[in-house]
């Protein structure tokens, strides 16, 4: 706990401790956030991804649902993964799994299936999506359609069926 050093007050100014909020430092004005967080400018462009996101599951869960109760989606900045090879040429002929949506040496998308974890717990299968080389490659406003044809894919593979199956939906 720091206190504030005050040589010229007495009394009870001098055994205050300094308050975070008020700090001034070399009388840049107070610290602290620009924009309150309920108020619509602070909505980050992560916040706009997981939102076209579930909108985008949202369609293909209202017809699926029954087959989609034990996957889960998920959101990541950068895949963990890229290919490797000091020569640029060698990334674009990478064979990536059956589970890996990508565009030439970039992963979109990925398919965790569900297993049983190192504690022997089970684990849910699990869409992950990959944001920043989605949002690269979305042009404009056509991120919900990428994001609809990748979890398409994802989806279908998650299914084992084909992806126009999956787009027009389960036979009744």
């Amino acid at each position: 706990m720091a206190f504030r050093l005050a040589p010229l007050h007495s009394g009870h100014l001098l055994l205050t401790p300094a308050s975070r909020r008020a700090r001034d430092k070399r009388g840049r004005g107070l610290r602290g956030p620009i924009l309150a967080p309920g108020i619509p400018a602070r909505r980050t462009r992560s916040d706009a991804f997981d939102r076209a996101a579930v909108d985008a599951f949202a369609e293909l869960d209202a017809r699926w649902h029954d087959r989609l109760t034990g996957l889960d989606v998920a959101v990541d900045d950068i895949p963990g993964t890229l290919p490797r090879g000091a020569d640029p040429s060698e990334w674009e002929t990478v064979a990536w799994p059956e589970e890996v949506t990508a565009d030439g040496p970039v992963p979109l998308a990925r398919l965790i299936p569900a297993a049983v974890d190192a504690q022997g717990r089970p684990t849910r299968a699990q869409i992950v999506l990959f944001r920043r080389p989605l949002e690269l490659r979305a042009l404009d406003d056509d991120l919900h359609e990428l994001l609809r044809e990748v979890l398409i894919q994802q989806v279908a593979t998650y299914l084992g069926v084909d992806e126009d199956t999956v787009e027009d939906g389960p036979e009744e």
